[in-house]
């Protein structure tokens, strides 16, 4: 059984329908219907807010072999800003220090003859 269809199963026995799991979790309806459709993968967040409201863990339906924790899909539509300022938030909260080191090289990369020149003009005495 896919995600999807387990989200469902789990809602309904809840007796919520997916407008009532929508105002609770603060995501959109079209969010809620196309995570039961199968249609996307839900975000971290998507993921936390619905188990909260459903007070069940959510992860444990969560393959392992589809957890790519370093894995980016930016081929993505951004229908809600809200919710995508949200999975931002979460990534970075997550990654910090890999985005940090990341930048910190790049920033070595890019500044490398001043930084040369620098421990040159030091190591001479200028």
């Amino acid at each position: 059984m896919e995600f999807g269809a387990k989200l469902k199963e789990i809602r309904t026995s809840l007796n919520y329908s997916q407008k009532e799991l929508s105002e609770q979790t603060g995501l959109t309806l079209r969010t809620i219907q196309r995570i039961e459709n199968n249609e996307v993968k839900p975000s971290l967040y998507s993921l936390k807010v619905i188990g909260e409201v459903l007070k069940t863990d959510l992860s444990e339906f969560v393959k392992s072999s589809e957890a790519k924790p370093y894995e980016f899909n930016f081929t993505i539509k951004i229908t809600d800003m809200n919710q995508f300022l949200n999975d931002l938030k979460s990534l970075v909260k997550t990654h910090w220090k890999t985005i940090f080191i990341i930048v910190l090289v790049i920033y070595l990369f890019t500044s490398y003859t001043d930084i040369k020149s620098g421990i040159m003009d030091a190591w001479s005495g200028k």
